[in-house]
């Protein structure tokens, strides 16, 4: 019984994931914690982690045409891209309120 325990609260133990070094030009428009900080950029926080690495492999490598994504990752490596996609995957998303 004790077992079956652990097993199911190791998820809950699970470290979060360090804060990546690419982070700084990301958070200037999703925020550190992925809520969007000008009009028009999307929440990243809690969003699956799967569709994160995919979406910035695509904006990296040209097949979701958009010059300022692709701008602002540049000539990332998979691993960077990972970090980046684990990090906002992990954060919690905050209600917004009205303006």
């Amino acid at each position: 019984m004790a077992a079956c325990v652990l097993v199911f609260a190791a998820p809950a133990f699970a470290a979060a994931p360090a804060k990546p070094a690419r982070l700084g030009l990301c958070a200037a428009c999703h925020g550190e914690t992925g809520m969007a900080q000008i009009p028009g950029a999307p929440n990243l926080a809690g969003q699956k982690l799967d569709y994160l690495r995919e979406a910035l492999k695509q904006y990296r490598d040209g097949r979701r045409n958009v010059p300022l994504m692709r701008a602002a990752i540049g000539p990332v490596s998979d691993a960077d891209l990972d970090e980046l996609a684990r990090w906002y995957s992990a954060q919690t998303p905050q209600p917004q309120g009205n303006p």
